[in-house]
Formats: C-alpha cells, structure tokens, sequence
C-alpha cells in the first residue's frame, strides 16, 4: 500500500502556494472588492461572476453552484485529481520535496494514476524535442524550415520529433520505471503484436498542453511518402486527453487573451506558431476536432463574459472555411464576446501567409476582420434569388432572426437597416420592426424559460454586481438534514450570517466577546452548527492569532454541507462598503444578542400567559423576575451598545 504524505509537507504544500496564483490559471480574476477576486466559475456556466476568492483566506467559493474549499480541493476538483496527486502537484510547483510514512518515499510506486500519466508526457515531450536535433530529424527540420520556423521558434513551441522505429519511446519510458499498463493507457504507446509500441512514428510532434501548461497528449504531422497514416495524427482519448477541451497555444495565449480581451481562433498548429511570430500571441486552436462547447468554456473563463471582448475566427475563404465559419456562428449566442471572422486571402493559411507576405500580412488579417453576424447573414442572403418577391421574402425570413439574436441593440438596429438594403426592400422600417418583433419574443421566451428553472447565480442579486457588498442571499436555502429551511429574508437571520462573517475573516474584531455567545443565540439552525465548529477550533480569541483557524474551523465541520457553508461565509464580502472595524462588529455583536434577548422574553411572556392567575406564587415570581431582567439588558443593549455586553 502506499505510504501516506507526512502531514507537515501537506501543510507546507498548502502554504507555499498562493489559492490565486493557483486559480488564475485556469480563469481570469478581477478585483471583487475587500480584497477578494471574483470569476466565472469554472464549475458551472454562468454569465455573471459568482465565483470568489479570498487570497488572505486561502479559499473560493461560488455563489451560485456552492462549490468552495482551498487551493487543494480546487485542484482535485477542476482536475479530477486525487488528494495525493494533487499535493504531489502543487509540491513539484513549489519545490517541496515529499516525505512519506509507512515505508518512506518510493518514487513511481506512490504517485496517483494521473500524476504518472502527466509525467510520462513530460518525459515524453522532452525525449521528442532531443530527437529533433538527430540525423533522422533531418526532414523534420526541413519541413519547420520550409514554413518559416527556426530552431528557435521550435524550442519555444517544444517541437520534437518521433523516431521511425516502432519502439524508440516506449524502451525510453521503460527505462524510466513507466509500465506497459501507463504507456498504453497514456496514448503514447498501443499495443502491437509482440507488446505495447509506439503510437508516433517518424512525424513532427507538437505537445498539447492544457491551460495550466501540462503535457497532456500530442498531435503528430506526416513527414515520409510511405507513412500510410492521416496526415495528422493525435493522441487518442486519454485520462488526461479530451480534444474536445484542449485548445493548442492556450498556455501560451492566454495571460495576453485575458489582458487584451481579445482570442484569435485559427485551425492549426503552424498557424498558432506562425501568428505567435507575427505578434498575435492570442492565437490558439483546436486539435483536430471542431471549435465547440468545450472550448466555449475555456474561453468564456479567460473573457470573464466582457461585451467589450472579442473573438476572432480565421477561417479559409473555401467552402470548407465557409462551413466552419458558419458552424462557428450557430455558438456565436453562447459567448457574451463580439465574434468575428477574418477570412485569408487566396485561400491561404496564416501559416502561408507569414511566409508569402511577412509578419505584418498575418497581423493585418487580423485587424480587416468583419463581425461573425454580417458573415453569416451574407451567406444566408446569397442563398436567395432577390430578384423575385418570393425569393427576398424567403431571405428576409432566414436572415431576420440573425440580426434579432445580436446582442448589442444600436448594432442589431443598424444591422437590420444593412438588411433592407442587401435585399433590395426600400421600405426599411418593416424590416426594422421585423427583427424587433423576433427579438422581442426572443427575450419573452428567455423570461419564461428563466422563471420556470432559473439556474443558480443568475439573475438574483448574487455574485456579479459591481460593488463589493456581499451578495443578496435566496429565500430558502436547504442545509443538509439540520433543520427546517433557512429563511434568510428574515433579519435576524442576516445579522447572524454577518456575525459569523466576522467571526471567519476578522476574528480580531469581535474576540472575545463572541466567544461567550452560545450556539443558542443563533436562531438559524445551520448557523447554530458553524458557531459550534468555530468554538471546537478554539473560538475566535484563538483566531485572532492562528492562521491556522480557519482550517481548524472547516476540520470541525460535521459534514461536506457545513463545511461548505463555512467557506462560503469565509469568503463573502462584508456587508459595509467601508473597512470594517470595532465600531462595525460591535453592531453585529449587540443585534444579535439583543435579537437572542427579545426571542427569549417573547419566550416568556407566553410562560406567563400559559401560568395563569392560578400559578405556584414562587415559581410565578421566578418567571416574572426572570422577564424583568431580561427587559431590562435588552434596554441596556439598545441605550448603550457594544458597552453593555
């Protein structure tokens, strides 16, 4: 079995890696006030940021599919990983070395089944690149250089190439302690007559790595007459391969696609080397497979959903390019990015368009591009015979809902005027309140749809609004099996939710006083729990001082749910708009407590009612004491505040 990881490197691990650092990886984050950073939560769609994170705090949570935890469970999360893959990571990231117990460190034997997989290819990756300085690599080198790539270019691409023998890789990998079962399941290897071989032979290899930089497959160009193989050869699905969520180059693009809001989408691997060359160093593409949902989502994460964003499709200007761009279209609602099309001359790839024209030719497509819409409607419109009355008719029909689905209501206005004149109808306001029509039930269906099923961190005051208040809370809000549903309308409710917010992000402010409060004092069950699991960790005097609290909180939880709420309340922004301090938690402090104190004499004054004048006198004079005390703190609490705790 294998040994188990000491748990002073896990913690070490946990602290050498910053959560945002960690996040940014995968999402662009923008600034969500009281120094926390907000995204679009890579875990579900949405159109607006729900997802926070708090780097003082070291965790995330999204406000809309609840999804929360540390820098550790984001990666298992987002990654698939195991625990230990994931401290292996994040170790390997932070140059920690790893001590393991029981039987001390075996390396190979301990680490999870994706860590060897990412492994291999990175061993892989650069065993390729070595071979493309051989003789054997002559042709490959030539190829790089007759698409104007030099060794330079190559290096920074991690170009290799793969021998023509069947087994180079796979003994090299061997030797290195992988077994047959990995290389195979890796797609590097396959199985051949006599035992796993090589899956790439004699080719031009480019790695494939995803947005947080790993290899994670290859994609493997025909060099040789007698290769009997595609022309492109990719690695298969794999544990860590799916081309349907890979883009090529997004290691590479994407810190300057999330600084200039800009994502250049060509169709090959030259063509993102070529554009990166020319200065274009948005460009990216797809691994042998079309540009869909999957890439969709890479994207939209990068773009944060910024109107002002853009994407921009090259395409050829054949019918093939035609189709793809077209394809390309049918997604075009699902981005809240401009799309755009660039369509390369003379049927040109920008690949030969850097070698036909220069750098400044593939920088110049770029900037003739033309909205994705007015491409489309063009093509739908030259379908149609517009010298018939019916001919227009049948165009108007087609091409009416395009312009209704623009976004943007000055260019869909101006698009539906482009529209009369391309078909030739002089009256050019019926075909203005034509697309207002269709896009007034558009967003008439789009309402009905959302009030049937509204999807959590829509359009309900939660993450996404521009101030850095903390988000409106829904209605209900089930918790596990601890308790009716938590009404959080009610404002004893959100003044306890505030309360524990303190007593999670500024324990400093409300020690010690919150650590007398008891469990009773919050009305919501829930919140009853998390006060509780604060006490276990050592109150809020202990964190004040520990940063290790909050983990010791989350530690305490009975289960996923609670602990998910404590993240939640861990990372929600403060409801003030000023930095808060005493004088702000004192309020928090003394509302709740009072609300605890008027609860109680309600409480009591119905003892009263149910005693009747027929009471015990001594057990009436107890109850009737009690009350006149009560009233006469909660009359404190009100007159004099935080003083009269």
């Amino acid at each position: 079995m294998a040994g188990r990881i000491n748990d002073d490197d896990v913690k070490a691990v946990r602290d050498a890696v910053p959560i945002d650092t960690v996040v940014s990886e995968y999402l662009q984050l923008r600034n969500a006030g009281g120094g926390n950073l907000k995204g679009l939560c890579p875990f579900h769609d949405e159109k607006s940021p729900s997802f926070h994170v708090s780097p003082a705090k070291g965790l995330y949570h999204c406000f809309g599919c609840q999804e929360g935890g540390d820098t550790v469970d984001f990666i298992m999360k987002i990654d698939h990983l195991s625990f230990a893959e994931t401290i292996e990571r994040l170790a390997a990231q932070a140059g920690i070395t790893l001590r393991y117990e029981e039987g001390g460190y075996t390396p190979g034997r301990q680490q999870g089944e994706r860590t060897r997989l990412v492994e291999a290819h990175k061993v892989a990756a650069q065993f390729y690149a070595e071979q493309l300085d051989g003789a054997e690599a002559e042709i490959a080198r030539k190829f790089l250089a007759e698409r104007g790539f030099d060794q330079a270019a190559a290096q920074h691409f991690g170009v290799g190439y793969s021998p023509a023998g069947w087994d180079h890789l796979t003994r090299f990998l061997r030797g290195r302690g992988f077994t047959d079962k990995e290389l195979v399941l890796s797609g590097l290897s396959q199985e051949g007559r006599r035992g796993p071989i090589d899956r790439f032979r004699g080719r031009l290899m480019w790695p494939i790595r995803d947005i947080s930089g790993e290899v994670v497959g290859f994609g493997a160009r025909k060099l040789r007459e007698d290769d009997n193989g595609p022309k492109y050869l990719n690695t298969p699905e794999t544990p860590l391969y799916r081309k349907s969520q890979v883009l090529y180059g997004i290691d590479l693009a994407k810190k300057e696609i999330a600084r200039t809001n800009r994502a250049v989408v060509v169709e090959g691997y030259t063509d993102v080397m070529a554009c990166h060359l020319a200065g274009i160093t948005t460009a990216i593409a797809t691994c042998g497979t079309s540009f869909g949902e999957g890439h969709i989502k890479i994207l939209r994460r990068l773009l944060m959903d910024n109107s002002a964003s853009e994407v921009v499709f090259t395409f050829d200007g054949d019918a093939a390019g035609q189709k793809a761009a077209l394809r390309a279209f049918e997604d075009d609602q699902k981005f809240a990015a401009q799309t755009s099309i660039a369509i390369t001359p003379g049927g040109m790839d920008p690949c030969d368009l850097r070698l036909a024209e220069g750098d400044g030719a593939v920088a110049g497509l770029v900037e003739s591009r033309t909205p994705l819409f007015e491409f489309a409607l063009r093509q739908v419109v030259a379908k149609h015979n517009l010298d018939t009355t019916v001919g227009r008719a049948a165009a108007l029909d087609e091409a009416a809902p395009i312009v209704a689905n623009i976004k943007n209501s000055s260019i869909q206005h101006e698009s539906a005027v482009q529209l009369a004149g391309m078909l030739g109808i002089l009256d050019t306001q019926f075909v203005v309140r034509r697309v207002s029509q269709l896009a007034r039930w558009a967003r008439e269906r789009g309402r009905d749809g959302q009030g049937q099923g509204r999807p959590a961190g829509g359009a309900n005051g939660r993450p996404g609004a521009s101030d850095h208040r903390a988000p409106a809370a829904p209605a209900e809000q089930p918790i596990g099996s601890r308790g009716p549903a938590l009404n959080l309308r009610s404002p004893a409710h959100r003044v306890e939710r505030e309360l524990l917010k303190l007593a999670l992000q500024r324990p400093d402010l409300v020690s010690p006083a919150f650590d007398a409060y008891g469990a009773d004092e919050f009305t919501a069950p829930p919140y009853a729990v998390v006060r509780r699991c604060v006490e276990e960790a050592g109150g809020a005097m202990a964190g004040a001082s520990d940063s290790e609290y909050l983990t010791r909180v989350r530690a305490a939880a009975p289960d996923d749910t609670v602990r998910s709420l404590i993240t939640e309340l861990a990372v929600e922004p403060l409801h003030t708009r000023r930095e808060p301090d005493e004088a702000y938690a004192g309020v928090q402090l003394v509302a709740v407590r009072l609300a605890a104190v008027n609860q109680r004499v309600t409480e009591i004054r119905g003892t009263l009612q149910r005693l009747g004048p027929h009471a015990d006198p001594q057990h009436l004079s107890a109850v009737q004491n009690e009350l006149w005390v009560l009233q006469q703190y909660g009359q404190s609490l009100r007159e004099r505040g935080y003083a009269a705790l």
